[in-house]
Order: C-alpha cells, then sequence, then structure tokens
C-alpha cells in the first residue's frame, strides 16, 4: 500500500506534519494525561488498532521476527518508550514551538552515526546543512541568546527535547540496518517493544503518586496519537528510510518546526519570536543545502 503513495519527499513531509502536531498534541495533554500512562496507552492502542492488518503478514513471516525480536523490542523501547516519555514530560516545561524546532537537530545526530558506526560518506555542503540547522536549534534552545548556552542555563523542557532527539536519532540509525519484513509486521513489533517498555516507567510514575488518568480531552489526544504519530507517521517514516536512506530521510525533520510553529500559533496562540523566524530560516537552509549535497554521498541503507 505504501509504494503507492508516491514520492519519498511527499511521505516524509506527511511524516512531518503529523510529527509537528504532535507537539501540541503533547502540549494539550499536560494535565488531562500523564506522560507516562499517554505513553503505554498510546503503544497498546497501537498495537489493538494494527492486529488485524498485521496477523498475515506477523504469521508469514514469524521466523524472521523472532530471530529479531531482542532488535525489534529494543528499537521499540528506545525510539517509542524512551523518546515519547522525555517528549511529554518536556511538554510541561516548553512550548510546542521550541520542541519542534529543537527536533531539528536529529539529522546531525544521524548524520554522525551513520559517519561513525556505519562509514556513510557525506559531502562538505550536506556538513554545512547540519551545522547551520545547529546553530538554528541552538538558537531557540538559548532563546534567542546563544551566551547561555556557555552557561549550560537552558530551560528544563528545552533540555528534555534536545535528550529525546538525541535518543530518537539513535532509533533512527539503528531502523536502518532493520531486517526486510513487511512494513505491517515492523510497526507492530516495534510497537510491542515500545509498549513493554511503558510499563515499568508507568509503575514508577504511579508510585510516585503522579499519574493522571485521562479525562475527554486527555482520550481525545490519545486517540490522535494512535492513529497518527503512532501508525501514519511511522509507516510513512520506515517507507521513507527504505526508498531514501536514513541520513537523507532524516533531513525531512528539519520541516516539523515549519508545521509545528504553525499549527502551535493557530491552536494554541503561542507567541512567535523574532528569534523563532531566524531558527525557521536556519533549519530550512540546511536541509536545502544538505540534500543538494546529497549527490556526493554514498548513499543510504
Amino acid at each position: 500500500m505504501l509504494k503507492r503513495l508516491g514520492h519519498p519527499y511527499l511521505l516524509l513531509l506527511v511524516t512531518a506534519l503529523i510529527w509537528g502536531a504532535n507537539a501540541v498534541a503533547g502540549k494539550l495533554s499536560v494535565g488531562h494525561i500523564s506522560p507516562m500512562m499517554l505513553t503505554l496507552l498510546r503503544w497498546v492502542g497501537a498495537i489493538l488498532v494494527l492486529l488485524p492488518f498485521a496477523w498475515p503478514h506477523l504469521r508469514r513471516e514469524a521466523p524472521i521476527i523472532r530471530r529479531h525480536l531482542p532488535y525489534f523490542v529494543g528499537i521499540g523501547f528506545l525510539g517509542f518508550t524512551c523518546f515519547n516519555a522525555l517528549f511529554y514530560i518536556a511538554m510541561s516545561y516548553t512550548s510546542a514551538i521550541n520542541a519542534t524546532i529543537i527536533q531539528a537537530s536529529m539529522p546531525l545526530v544521524v548524520f554522525v552515526g551513520m559517519f561513525l558506526f556505519f562509514h556513510v560518506r557525506v559531502t562538505p555542503l550536506q556538513v554545512v546543512g547540519f551545522l547551520l540547522t545547529l546553530v538554528g536549534v541552538l538558537l531557540v534552545a538559548s532563546h534567542g541568546h546563544l551566551e547561555t548556552i556557555l552557561l549550560l542555563d537552558l530551560n528544563r523542557g528545552d533540555a528534555l527535547i534536545l535528550a529525546a532527539t538525541v535518543v530518537f536519532g539513535s532509533y533512527t540509525i539503528l531502523l536502518s540496518r532493520k531486517p526486510r519484513v513487511h512494513w505491517l509486521s515492523s510497526i507492530f513489533a516495534v510497537s510491542l517493544g515500545g509498549a513493554l517498555g511503558a510499563v515499568p516507567l508507568l509503575a514508577v510514575e504511579f508510585w510516585a503518586g503522579r499519574t493522571t488518568v485521562p479525562d475527554a480531552q486527555g482520550l481525545a489526544v490519545l486517540a490522535f496519537s494512535i492513529l497518527f504519530p503512532s501508525i501514519l507517521s511511522q509507516a510513512l517514516y520506515i517507507r521513507g528510510i527504505e526508498l531514501i536512506g536514513a541520513n537523507r530521510a532524516n533531513l525531512f525533520v528539519n520541516t516539523v518546526p515549519v508545521f509545528g510553529a504553525i499549527l502551535a500559533v493557530l491552536v494554541l496562540a503561542e507567541p512567535f519570536h523574532a528569534y523563532h523566524l531566524a531558527a525557521l530560516a536556519m533549519v530550512l537552509g540546511g536541509i536545502a543545502l544538505a540534500e543538494r549535497g546529497k549527490r556526493g554521498a554514498s548513499g543510504a541503507a
């Protein structure tokens, strides 16, 4: 089905739109459903929705999945549990606009990881693009005052988003070496890892007395999170990596802040500052430069 949806750029832009909307949903979840409750129920819901569709592929590919089950569960815990736990906690301390722009540093994480671990070559123009993106992210994280970076005086939420970005970048690197199975089998197996990993985190949250049972708004955020960020965007992201590789596919994360900023202003009425505009120009310029330099890279696995 995904093969008929068109160009990989379109798939990855839709992914970025959903992730931008997810930052808004994460902000709307604050006070209506606790972070670990949302993380666990999100992946349990995804498993239940996916099971009828994935079952034929799971049966056919059972030997491969069993052989690689530690891999699927491991990346599910890393990319689905840890990322979302950090992300949802961070949304109590930072804005949706900041969250989406800071996530634009993810291609830099992927670039460094793919080079160090898999020796994927990059061109000088790609390096310039990545560095330009990084400056834009630091501009947002420092709220327009880059000197605070040297003082390590960052908002707690922004620091958590940076940590979450490193986590998801690592997930992307590992995803580039995914066993060749149907995308429904992949999403189901990784979602299973995400759900299993969230159980102990919810237990800790409950023990600390910080669990919030979802109300109507929390349930609405949960439903959105299950159908769009958990299932559709992950399927599109996996397919995009299959088509053009992790380094190039992850560059489209740089469009997340564009969608996220627009939605945050329209839906949450968050203020949009001059440094946000400067940062957006940098991350968009970064993706343009890096994508122009793709032809000199050694491609993608």
